[in-house]
């Protein structure tokens, strides 16, 4: 077993992890990151980003390296192919992090595994997997890319539909796939998917019993098949991306035995602190509940949760203790 003591271990190098890291080794904090893979998680595959203050536009890669060499600056330990294994709570109060060749010890724990999307398993979906080759999974991050151009979207959830409406707000033509007759979303947001469909002029198009069974292109989308579960039908519909918004899948596993989890396998946490159910663990990120699954709030939860690290320090008994109405800001 490692002997050193860490004051805070963070699990998982994506931009929730980098971002607790970059605060907690700025307040002299003996910081470790343990990533399964290497830094960055699902950002890495991301061709553009336009929507990340201070950058008109980068792609996933070059962010992640920045920040990676900024948290190192400040002395935060990497190491990759490290995957953790579980948490435990050792009788000294320390917490071990156990690694499948390893173990290590810390004060503190900030969890952000992040999470992976659902994918539909459809030829072509891994081909074209990028903004720029036709297959996305956040509108709210491409839509912009395909402005004036054809688009299906595919879901039947609330992130489905709002995702949907920002993607008619670009595209020319939006054609959403749901596989049933009804949506499961909340009934407002389909009040408002429907009346948009059928408003005058409206270049939203809703297929119900619906399914994309393929996404074909030369280099690029030009096309999904689609099929109607009811009829057999099969036919192709010309886009010129497919979005999918099918859910995503916490990378959250090993917690199983550590943490309280979501029958999703959401992190249960407060959202106020980020405390999830065992003391001195906290979480940021795609992988919590009440998450907004943006590259800027998974940041700003790896800020929060560093923050927080110090009313831990200061006084343990804080972790139990209720949130106080009037709080006030604890300043810079």
């Amino acid at each position: 077993m490692t002997q050193d003591v860490y004051d805070v271990i963070i699990i998982g190098g994506g931009p929730a992890g980098l971002g607790a890291a970059l605060y907690a080794s700025r307040d002299r904090y003996k910081t470790l990151i343990l990533e399964k893979y290497f830094p960055g998680g699902q950002i890495m595959t991301t061709d553009r980003i336009e929507n990340y203050p201070g950058f008109e536009s980068i792609d996933g890669a070059s962010l992640i390296m920045k920040m990676q060499n900024q948290v190192e600056t400040f002395g935060t330990e990497i190491k990759t192919s490290a995957e953790v294994t579980g948490l435990k709570k050792l009788d000294s109060g320390l917490i071990q992090v156990v690694c499948d060749e390893d173990a290590y010890v810390t004060r503190a724990v900030i969890l952000s595994p992040g999470s992976s999307y659902r994918k539909l398993g459809a030829p072509g979906e891994e081909e074209f997997r990028s903004a720029g080759a036709g297959v996305s999974y956040c509108g709210t991050c491409d839509a912009p890319f395909f402005r004036d151009k054809e688009v299906v979207s595919i879901g039947g959830g609330n992130t489905a539909v709002e995702e949907t409406l920002h993607l008619a707000k670009y595209a020319s033509k939006v054609t959403m796939l749901h596989r049933r007759e009804e949506f499961r979303a909340a009934r407002v947001l389909v009040e408002e998917l429907e009346a948009k469909a059928q408003a005058p002029d409206s270049n939203l198009v809703i297929r119900y019993n619906s399914v994309c069974t393929a996404i074909e292109g030369d280099g690029k989308c030009q096309s999904a098949k689609v099929k109607n579960v009811k009829t057999g039908t099969v036919e192709d519909v010309p886009c010129d991306g497919v979005f999918i918004f099918v859910g995503t899948v916490p990378n959250t596993d090993f917690l199983k035995d550590s943490v309280e989890l979501t029958e999703a396998g959401f992190i249960k946490c407060d959202t106020a602190r980020l405390r999830t159910s065992m003391p001195g663990v906290f979480v940021a990120g795609d992988c919590r509940t009440g998450a907004d699954m943006q590259l800027i709030t998974a940041v700003a939860d790896g800020v929060s949760a560093a923050m927080a690290l110090k009313e831990y320090y200061r006084d343990p008994n804080w972790w139990t203790a209720k949130e106080v109405e009037d709080m006030q800001p604890s300043g810079f």
